[in-house]
């Protein structure tokens, strides 16, 4: 197999056997994927705190952590469910757990419900509207997978459920939602189309062939310019939430400079090149964190 996204860190090849299938089913040997569905919660948080951090906002901040591994995790098994056999047709995806064999079905959906009670069992300790935020996602994070196979614009739909941990961040802080982190959300939804449609360009030839649609698939060979505009109006609305929540210069200033370090990585981007597709879509992490330190300051 020449191109695959299971990785085999020496921390999971530790592990015992048993364990090991369950610890790549939630993708734990790729936190990439964890870090870009938490730092939006953490951005929710920052706003809503105006950037104190006090005792409060470093506990809600570690809550999200936890939950966000837990819900991501299970994110990727309700994702495997319904993918296995297209799963099997796709290089890059044939060596998961589900796809190869290496899990059973049944055992699958256990380990799925032990997710979910986990992390109900995080969500419980927050406020109710932020509890009722996070019972209003699960249908969207149930749905995705079909997406791919109903719409071209399957990663607007994941957008719409991977930051919803905004919404919940500002509910968990604030007890109430505002138009700023309103905007925000809009904000990440674009920047989820940007990095997911980078992302979707590793599959397009298995994708043609498997009948999954997807937003490289759509773009093609606009697919640059596209994803430029996707994060070109990520930052705007971002800035204009952050205006909004009275942001200062620093802010701004630290804001652009995650604009500049996007831009430089995304100008590098070559969408026929499976690994530089992987390697600008992993640099999100880094344009998450500066956003982060910018609502720090």
């Amino acid at each position: 197999m020449s191109f695959t996204d299971i990785r085999n860190p020496r921390w999971i090849e530790r592990l015992p056997s048993g364990v090991r299938p369950y610890v790549l089913l939630m993708r734990l040997d790729r936190p990439i994927g964890w870090w870009l569905l938490l730092l939006p919660s953490w951005w929710g948080i920052l706003l809503a705190s105006g950037g104190n951090i006090t005792a409060r906002t470093v506990f809600l901040m570690a809550i999200f952590w936890v939950g966000a591994i837990l819900m991501r995790g299970a994110g990727c098994v309700i994702n495997d469910l319904w993918d296995r056999d297209l799963d099997r047709k796709v290089a890059r995806t044939a060596a998961r757990p589900l796809a190869s064999g290496a899990i059973k079905t049944e055992d699958a959906v256990i380990f799925l419900i032990l997710l979910l009670l986990s992390g109900l069992g995080i969500l419980i300790l927050l406020p109710f509207s932020t509890i009722l935020l996070g019972m209003l996602s699960l249908p969207l994070i149930v749905a995705y997978p079909l997406m791919k196979r109903l719409i071209w614009w399957p990663q607007a739909f994941l957008g719409l459920t991977f930051n919803f941990g905004i919404l919940m961040g500002y509910t968990a802080v604030n007890g109430a939602l505002d138009l700023s982190v309103l905007v925000m959300y809009v904000a990440a939804i674009f920047w989820t189309l940007g990095y997911d449609t980078v992302y979707a360009h590793q599959d397009k030839e298995d994708d043609k062939v498997a009948g999954i649609k997807s937003t490289a698939l759509l773009f093609g060979t606009y697919s640059r310019p596209a994803v430029f505009g996707f994060y070109a109006a990520a930052y705007l609305l971002l800035v204009g939430a952050m205006m909004m929540a009275g942001a200062g210069w620093m802010s701004l200033l630290i804001s652009l400079g995650a604009g500049l370090f996007g831009g430089y990585h995304l100008s590098r981007w070559d969408p026929e090149n499976q690994p530089a597709s992987l390697k600008m879509f992993r640099c999100n992490r880094e344009i998450g964190l500066l956003i982060v330190l910018a609502l720090c300051v």
